[in-house]
């Protein structure tokens, strides 16, 4: 059921916080279902409004569409996608009738550090759909294919080898995911440098998006002049620096916005903006929406 908090004197639907729940008799940490299990188990009504789960989302597609939304961006799905969708995120599924594939949902600390790491589980700034091609999309299809099999086969080992035999299969999948065209041969050095210089930046940004948006600011404390980090940002994201660290800001301040009941000057003041007026012609000029408008569009679909 959707919560409501009061917003200027009116009911305002709440984004649900979704927390994983294992299957009674299944073992905590990882589920595996089919498209068709989970439009006969779930409402359809509460996977269609923005929820928020604590959990990762593994979804290949194998046939009809599916229009997904993450982090209020909708990606259409077509079969042979991968959706990948990490804790935190808000998302819902559009239209699943006619839409057939296999879902994997597990909680980050069921996989061992080192898989988790190697697969960059907590990247949030990875694509949410990802497009395997060729043997890349078959090693996907089946290592998902015998992490289903061996998690519809509980009883026929010991629970924790059970447990085991899952996590390293996960482990594969996961892995297989998060590098879906392979291992590139003969990389250029330069390429790899402008890997790692985008990883240190990603990484600063997200610890410091509230207190500074000056990509000057980043260079100086990385050691890297401002164009290296535009050119290694461009390479790796897609966009220059600043509209990196931009999109960041923006990106939380559309969480808070939809999240919480915190005024723009409340809001402004927490990402690190002079007053509630530059942050929201920095809103505008990002989503092309006030901050307001924002909130009431995001809680009246949930509603």
């Amino acid at each position: 059921m959707v919560r409501k908090r009061q917003v200027g004197g009116e009911p305002v639907p709440e984004i649900r916080e979704v927390a994983f729940s294992a299957p009674a008799g299944r073992p905590a940490g990882v589920e595996v279902l089919t498209l068709a299990e989970l439009r006969a188990r779930a409402d359809a009504c509460q996977l269609a409004t923005p929820h928020r789960p604590g959990f990762h989302h593994l979804l290949l597609l194998d046939r009809g569409r599916l229009v997904h939304s993450v982090d209020f961006r909708e990606h259409l799905m077509a079969p042979g996608d991968l959706l990948w969708s990490r804790p935190g995120q808000v998302q819902h599924f559009g239209d699943l009738t006619g839409a057939e594939g296999r879902l994997v949902l597990f909680e980050a600390g069921f996989l061992d550090p080192a898989t988790a790491a190697a697969a960059r589980i907590e990247d949030w700034y990875g694509p949410p759909v990802r497009h395997p091609e060729g043997a890349a999309a078959r090693g996907v299809a089946e290592a998902l294919r015998q992490l289903h099999t061996e998690f519809g086969a509980l009883g026929g080992l010991p629970l924790e080898i059970h447990l085991d035999v899952l996590r390293h299969l996960l482990a594969v999948l996961v892995l297989r995911a998060a590098h879906p065209g392979g291992a590139a041969g003969g990389e250029r050095d330069g390429a790899c440098a402008a890997s790692a210089t985008y990883l240190r930046f990603r990484d600063a940004v997200e610890r410091g998006f509230t207190r500074s948006r000056r990509v000057a600011d980043y260079a100086r404390s990385l050691g890297y002049a401002p164009r290296t980090l535009s050119r290694a940002t461009e390479a790796a994201a897609g966009v220059g620096a600043k509209e990196f660290i931009d999109r960041r800001v923006a990106l939380e301040a559309k969480r808070l916005l939809a999240h919480g009941d915190q005024s723009a000057a409340r809001i402004a003041d927490r990402l690190g903006f002079a007053d509630a007026t530059n942050f929201s012609k920095f809103f505008q000029r990002q989503t092309g929406t006030t901050p307001i408008a924002f909130r009431m569009a995001v809680r009246g679909g949930a509603g």
